[in-house]
């Protein structure tokens, strides 16, 4: 899917990093949408519902761990779910979308808007150098 990232509509691009707006939190049932900003779990499940594909409102323990939305996969593929940590726990683990190509979409602190990395990138940083794992969503919205 090499259009992943050109067909994203601009206010994805637009979305800065608030910590406190992740899946289920107070701040997003009080304020909906990506405008006031996002965590990577939220960004990531917005993107994916943009593609047709919805992501229960999990953690990233909570992502690893299931078995009904999401399957564990070994290669990924556009659209999959990426979970980066220190350690191989996925507790805390950021989360982003493979966009093919050895490139992540996602959204960190670090950056502060929605970036696209490498898996260098990610392994060049203690706080990312572990891939967890990879996630596919098994069913459509």
């Amino acid at each position: 899917m090499d259009s992943l990232l050109t067909d994203l509509p601009a206010a994805f691009w637009a979305v800065p990093y608030a910590a406190a707006r992740y899946p289920g939190s107070q701040a997003v049932a009080e304020l909906p949408g990506l405008a006031p900003g996002a965590n990577c779990q939220l960004f990531a499940y917005a993107v994916l519902a943009h593609y047709g594909l919805h992501v229960p409102e999990f953690r990233s323990s909570e992502l690893w761990e299931d078995t009904a939305a999401t399957v564990r996969v070994t290669a990924p593929r556009p659209l999959d779910l990426l979970l980066f940590n220190g350690t191989d726990d996925a507790y805390g683990a950021h989360v982003g979308i493979c966009a093919g190509e050895d490139r992540v979409l996602h959204l960190c602190a670090e950056a502060g808007r929605p970036a696209v990395w490498s898996g260098a990138d990610f392994a060049a940083r203690e706080r990312y150098r572990v891939l967890v794992g990879v996630k596919r969503v098994t069913a459509p919205t």
